[in-house]
């Protein structure tokens, strides 16, 4: 079997590395601010510790997996998702911790973005002996830590925007009836995305309408906070779910001109009202997504209406699209799932890359990268 120049086989960096990203993907949703990160200490083509970082203050992924390992990581190889951390914030530098180890090899999918890390945790490990390498699995893990990354290079978090839609792109029909459009698998679906998610954003309109609960069902998943963005009179029926169920936080947003009193009626039902002032009448949602990664959220799902699409879309914060499509027709009357977008030509349209089609039951998945005209 052929092997690198580092005297390793090609196959076990991929194995060890796939155990670390599967590890990793078990912190999605879960460890913000902080990114995902799983790692694996090898010794002797076995496994003697693993761990991933579980939540933001929580040991990181690789002082999980030492303290599993103990004496056997003296010599070990390291396979790590995202490089070590190498400055002080809630936790001690991992890159310092593992230095004193003696590590024969440290493998690491990416470099960190984050300017206090991006480099100086590799160049600790180097300095220590250790033979380190850079790349393998890179774009699962670029997949893992988008949010992350996103707030460090762009100041605002990873978005996906999910729809359940008809196949003619109705949510719904002229009386406003939309459940359920979708299938049971499908919504389970979508929470499989709610729990990768740290916040949910819906409009005000959605709670009015629907009273949706806004949580993710999966067990074990931390819940992710609920963001209801509303107008100059933001008031939401008293008996609202993500009011009263305390299941989750839930950030009302209001532009500068929005109604006090209503605000303090919010405040009073125990919601945190957050003002966006680019507008006295409507919230922008540039600014927007820049305060939610101001507070700590890295990954967000929007989930609608129309119009809260829409708006999403006109400010370019979204990444991802995930839209579900039912097979059915509900007729040019029916509430759109998108809502205008003042279009004044094809060029200036929103196109996506990398398609992806998938069944989920009776309905189609679609999948997408979103591709903002410049």
């Amino acid at each position: 079997m052929r092997r690198s120049r580092a005297g390793t086989r090609p196959d076990v960096d991929e194995r060890f590395m796939e155990r670390a990203l599967a590890l990793a993907a078990r912190g999605l949703g879960r460890t913000s601010p902080n990114p995902p990160v799983g790692a694996v200490f090898v010794r002797d083509g076995q496994i003697v510790g693993e761990g991933f970082h579980r939540q933001a203050g929580g040991p990181h992924a690789e002082i999980v997996a030492l303290r599993q390992a103990g004496a056997r990581a003296h010599g070990a190889d390291l396979y790590v998702t995202l490089e070590p951390c190498a400055h002080h914030g809630r936790t001690p530098p991992c890159a310092a911790a593992l230095a004193p180890l003696g590590l024969r090899r440290v493998v690491v999918a990416m470099r960190d973005p984050n300017p206090r890390v991006r480099g100086r945790g590799l160049r600790m490990l180097r300095a220590a002996g250790a033979r380190v390498s850079v790349g393998q699995g890179a774009g699962a893990a670029e997949k893992l830590v988008a949010g992350h990354r996103s707030v460090v290079e762009r100041g605002r978090p990873w978005t996906v925007l999910k729809l359940g839609t008809s196949l003619d792109g109705r949510i719904g029909t002229a009386s406003g009836r939309s459940r359920w459009i979708t299938g049971p698998r499908a919504r389970r679906r979508g929470q499989e995305l709610r729990g990768m998610a740290d916040a949910i954003l819906v409009g005000a309109r959605t709670v009015r309408a629907d009273d949706p609960h806004l949580t993710c069902r999966i067990p074990g998943r931390r819940q992710p906070v609920r963001v209801v963005v509303a107008g100059v009179h933001p008031g939401l029926p008293d008996r609202a779910h993500v009011l009263r169920d305390g299941l989750a936080p839930t950030w009302v947003v209001v532009p500068r001109g929005a109604s006090r009193a209503a605000t303090a009626k919010l405040r009073r039902q125990g919601v945190e009202v957050i003002e966006i002032g680019e507008d006295a009448r409507r919230v922008a949602f540039g600014p927007l997504a820049r305060t939610l990664a101001a507070r700590g959220i890295t990954r967000l799902l929007i989930e609608g209406g129309g119009q809260v699409a829409a708006a999403a879309l006109r400010a370019r914060i979204v990444d991802e699209v995930a839209i579900f499509l039912a097979p059915m027709l509900i007729g040019a009357d029916g509430v759109a799932a998108i809502g205008p977008l003042a279009l004044r030509s094809l060029a200036r349209a929103v196109h996506v890359d990398d398609l992806r089609v998938e069944r989920v039951g009776p309905d189609l998945l679609v999948c997408a990268h979103v591709r903002h005209a410049r």
